[in-house]
């Protein structure tokens, strides 16, 4: 039944859509109410439609004659035609139907009754209120160009019409640093500014350094376009292109987009900027090292100041040899990395990087300062993708596999848990194409991974993720429930967070399933007994006499902050005080067992609320 009700609305006809508010408005339209007169035909065969730009200038008449209205200055007009998008643009219904019957330079003259015009009701136009709005009247109309349009913001106060096509895809955006042609003039074609000649004009993207319409428009580019961008008074901004403009409605940009380059700011805070100075070989960002591939660079190394320093070249220092390193293995600084898996093959990138994503992290070269800021001019000569194991037989897969395993085996040792994860992770994603074809490799494809979940726990782990490792082992356990490693590496993640009845169990159980385990499940059961008695000394300590005391004796909480006041002085009064030394220990675990209260509520579960009713948090015992 299901397939049936699923075939019939496959094929049921599909729901037309609805007539738009320009459908409705058009059924007004009645025979006499709209009269078109040629007063001057066109000289082209095509004629605007929805989507096109109309610019043509208007002049409102009685039908005795008088002027009502205009855009012409002969006739108190600006002198500035209307530009209006078809589709888009509100008018009123006689020019709703009658434009788009016009040819480029065609004069018309079109007689509309009053409904037709702006004594339409609810009309979308508004008009001053002296208008004779109800009577019937002439409206002559020349159509001085339509085209194309490209609408950059909805209130139509940006629109580009495109002159010559660019290449590629990619437009500027901020920061990236452009190069364009570009001259300004008002709607008569008087030039305001004109950069057409010498060097062109260079602006960084979204430092308004150009009128915000321009720059919304050039935003729309690709590297060679030509185009006309109209930009009304609301967006022309000042800047230093255009420092101000009075008294003008509209401007016309005419611009070429010689050049940009692709300035990227890495960490969104400006630190870390990746610059493109010479263009590479592709399309980015399809052909770029995004994966874990082996690289081939040369790069200049400088200290990010006056002297700009270098402290390293490869093609002086290494013997002209480029450096080779496979990216996702912490080879390089993390700066340096990130930056070059965003080149195409031949590109040039000058990266200036913070300390802290450049050798704060990283063995620092010996003649490079602590704390230094860096720049690097990175050439990307090519790289090498990662095996593809479409097509290869199941043993040579399962050894590349081990191979990335080993080196995330590595990256573990080094402590670079983020990365050996990736690693893990990485084979683990491929595994979901991988069909083992008998049970042999069923039972080598299972063992391995269940070892790289097992991977991917300890990397949790370490990375004090507990909740995520004891979900990756359940992983295997679920499918497994006798894994012993699992079992011991769950309860190891049990144990960290505190659920020691949890942890507990899983040691047990090893031992149950497995004598030849019994060694290290018992030590982590003593391991765990330690780290329960630790806890329950902390809080004995912490709550030690609390509930000995008699009413009011309990004082309030101290601030951390009066704390922190009070340890100079405790310092200068420790010699003339009777101690064994142990007090700061104490106080240290005090503010251990409170960033522990959770271990507190283990023991006593109701603490915590009563606690709270009294309103504390941490207490002291006067």
């Amino acid at each position: 039944m299901a397939v049936e009700e699923d075939a019939k609305q496959e094929f049921a006809p599909q729901k037309k859509k609805g007539p738009s508010e320009d459908d409705k408005r058009r059924k007004k339209i009645t025979p006499g109410s709209l009269m078109k007169a040629l007063m001057r035909p066109g000289g082209s065969d095509s004629t605007p439609s929805d989507g096109d730009q109309v610019i043509y200038h208007c002049t409102i008449r009685t039908l005795d004659g008088v002027v009502v209205e205009s855009t012409r200055s002969e006739y108190g007009g600006k002198g500035t035609p209307i530009r209006q998008v078809l589709g888009k643009s509100k008018m009123i219904l006689g020019l709703l139907d009658g434009l788009p019957t016009m040819l480029k330079g065609e004069v018309a003259m079109y007689k509309m009754k009053s409904q037709l015009h702006y004594g339409e009701d609810d009309c979308p136009v508004s008009v001053r209120s002296d208008f004779p709005k109800e009577d019937e009247l002439h409206f002559e109309i020349e159509m001085i160009d339509f085209f194309k349009a490209k609408v950059i913001s909805e209130d139509l106060g940006v629109v580009k019409k495109v002159i010559t096509e660019g290449q590629g895809w990619e437009s500027p955006r901020e920061p990236y640093e452009v190069k364009a042609w570009i001259s300004a003039k008002t709607c008569d074609g008087k030039v305001i500014i004109s950069h057409t000649q010498g060097e062109p004009f260079f602006f960084t993207f979204g430092k308004s350094e150009v009128p915000k319409g321009l720059e919304m428009g050039i935003g729309t580019m690709t590297r060679g376009e030509k185009a006309v961008i109209f930009v009304t008074s609301q967006y022309l901004t000042k800047s230093p292109f255009m420092p101000g403009v009075e008294d003008v409605d509209e401007i016309h940009f005419d611009v070429e987009l010689v050049h940009f380059i692709q300035v990227r700011d890495m960490l969104g805070d400006g630190r870390l900027i990746k610059r493109r100075i010479h263009d590479g070989k592709g399309d980015f960002p399809m052909d770029c090292p995004l994966h874990d591939s082996l690289l081939r660079v040369h790069y200049k190394g400088m200290l990010l100041n006056e002297e700009k320093r270098v402290f390293y070249d490869t093609r002086t220092d290494n013997k002209g040899q480029p450096l080779e390193f496979s990216s996702g293995e912490g080879l390089v600084p993390e700066g340096f990395e990130m930056c070059v898996r965003l080149m195409l093959p031949g590109e040039i990138a000058l990266v200036t990087c913070p300390p802290d994503y450049a050798y704060d992290k990283f063995p620092r070269p010996s003649n490079v300062p602590e704390g230094a800021h860096i720049m690097w001019e990175i050439e990307l000569l090519g790289f090498e993708m990662p095996k593809d194991w479409t097509g290869m037989n199941f043993q040579s897969i399962m050894d590349d596999a081990e191979q990335i395993r080993n080196t995330g085996n590595r990256l573990f040792k080094e402590g670079k848990y983020e990365l050996a994860k990736a690693k893990y992770d990485k084979v683990l994603r491929e595994f979901n194409h991988v069909n083992p074809q008998d049970d042999e490799e069923g039972k080598v494809f299972a063992n391995t991974r269940n070892l790289l979940y097992l991977n991917v726990a300890a990397c949790y782990l370490k990375m004090g993720e507990c909740k995520k490792s004891i979900e990756t082992c359940n992983k295997v356990i679920d499918a497994n429930p006798g894994h012993v490693k699992a079992l011991y590496r769950r309860g190891m993640a049990y144990m960290a967070s505190g659920d020691f009845e949890e942890a507990n169990s899983d040691f047990k159980m090893m031992i149950k399933l497995d004598k030849s385990s019994e060694p290290d499940a018992t030590a982590a059961l003593l391991k765990l007994k330690q780290k329960k008695q630790e806890i329950e000394t902390k809080q004995r300590k912490q709550f030690k006499g609390l509930f000995d005391k008699k009413p009011g004796e309990i004082a309030e909480a101290r601030t951390e902050e009066k704390e922190d006041q009070n340890v100079g002085e405790e310092k200068k009064n420790a010699e003339k005080e009777d101690s064994d030394g142990s007090s700061s220990d104490e106080s240290q675990e005090a503010v251990d067992g409170a960033r522990q209260r959770g271990w507190f509520s283990l023991f006593w579960p109701t603490g915590s609320r009563i606690f709270s009713a009294l309103g504390l948090r941490r207490c002291t015992i006067l």
